[in-house]
């Protein structure tokens, strides 16, 4: 298995743009938050990091490719413009791919090229629901840096 990234063609972004804040929005109301809550959050990400539907200086959106065909995206960049410390702000393998080893890949490649890029660190979150990614993660050598807690009352 020969797994690439390529960058996202610009006439595919707006469509992975709008499905990708919607599923932030999701994540972020299925980890607490109210509809407003998570739909201001997104907003700010999305307008901090995509003015205009374009990527900021320092933001790489990539189709992650496996043997010639795109099965997944990868978007990563700075988290502050003046610090060298990247992020993993989304991975997202096709439904129809996943357990082949290609969001593993995806990662790696992830820290190759954010390293060739400049980075010294990358980080991540993790919804805490998500189990599987954080093993995946895990077994990377990613660290818990951070745990938030809630209890509904």
């Amino acid at each position: 298995m020969t797994v690439t990234l390529e960058p996202m063609p610009a006439d595919r972004r707006t469509a992975w743009l709008d499905r990708s804040r919607s599923e932030y929005i999701e994540s972020r109301q299925k980890a607490g938050e109210t509809l407003g809550q998570a739909t201001a959050n997104a907003d700010r990400s999305f307008k901090t990091y995509f003015p205009q539907g374009v990527p900021a200086a320092g933001q790489h959106v990539f189709d992650v490719v496996a043997d010639g065909a795109p099965v997944g995206i990868l978007w990563i960049g700075v988290m502050d413009s003046a610090s060298n410390d990247w992020w993993v702000f989304d991975v997202e393998i096709s439904e129809s791919e996943r357990g082949r080893g290609y969001g593993r890949a995806a990662m790696e490649l992830a820290e190759t090229t954010a390293q060739e890029l400049g980075a010294a660190s990358i980080g991540l979150n993790v919804f805490g629901y998500n189990t599987i990614a954080r093993k995946l993660y895990e077994s990377l050598g990613y660290e818990t840096t951070s745990v938030q807690m809630k209890k509904g009352l």
